[in-house]
């Protein structure tokens, strides 16, 4: 029997085991590529909600810091109406002058408002509103101007896609809740906002303190009216009637007695 040598097996790989080595390859692409985008959208979205969390929480920092430093005299007005989906509110405060550098040049704004501004998208956009003069009625400086003059010369969008937006304001006097305020010559005791962001934004409630303080016109008045009221009665600054009689007294001493002191 006549045995044929084996021949030798060529070294490499067939057909279908580089098709199966790049299915596999393939696999694994696909999988670390998932991976990559579950993360990096994880990570999109730990950014988002923790840049909306600092941007609400300066939100209210702003909101703080703006009562709580109301000067004495500060006129407040709160206007809200029902559009039926959402309460539309301007909260205005005026002689609060506040300076600061816009479009590079040095502006002065004698009255800020925060108002609600409804989009198309049915959310609200909360915009600050710089005013060069004062806005509100029977103000000083409002008599002579028109409607037109009271445009303000700054905006700034704080917040967006806000689901509600609600003010209330606590009277320090009754102590009663109101949904406005237009008292001249008195601030609220507090002011509480109620808002949310989003469709599915949580519920959040900020009450403000305003710490009571004088009106520094009533101040200055009282200052002069108890100045005035120290000078005396018109009579010369003597109470004794020292500034002379009608008989022409140097002495000033009443019916033109003269007193003579002896010599010693």
């Amino acid at each position: 029997m006549i045995t044929h040598p084996a021949r030798p097996r060529p070294s490499g790989f067939t057909l279908l085991e580089l098709v199966i080595a790049l299915a596999l390859l393939s696999m694994l692409i696909g999988m670390v590529f998932s991976t990559a985008r579950t993360s990096l959208a994880l990570g999109n979205t730990i950014v988002q909600t923790q840049n909306k969390e600092m941007l609400q929480q300066a939100f209210f920092e702003l909101l703080h810091q703006r009562f709580s430093a109301l000067p004495g005299d500060t006129r407040m007005e709160l206007k809200v109406d029902d559009s039926g989906s959402h309460y539309i509110s301007d909260l205005t405060l005026q002689n609060v002058p506040l300076s600061f550098t816009w479009g590079g040049q040095a502006r002065i704004a004698k009255a800020v408002q925060l108002s609600t501004v409804k989009r198309r998208s049915g959310y609200l956009d909360i915009v600050l509103r710089y005013y060069e003069n004062e806005i509100l009625k029977d103000s000083a400086s409002t008599v002579k101007r028109t409607a037109g003059d009271e445009k303000p010369f700054a905006e700034i969008v704080l917040l967006e896609d806000v689901a509600y937006f609600e003010w209330r304001v606590l009277d320090g006097r009754s102590m009663e809740w109101q949904f406005d305020w237009d008292t001249p010559g008195r601030l609220p005791l507090q002011v509480e906002l109620t808002m949310a962001i989003g469709a599915k934004g949580e519920e959040i409630r900020q009450i403000f303190w305003i710490p009571p303080k004088q009106n520094p016109e009533v101040v200055m008045r009282q200052m002069l009216q108890s100045g005035g009221n120290a000078s005396g009665d018109g009579t010369g600054g003597n109470p004794n009637g020292g500034g002379g009689t009608p008989g022409g007294n140097p002495g000033g001493n009443p019916g033109g007695i003269q007193i003579q002191v002896p010599p010693p």
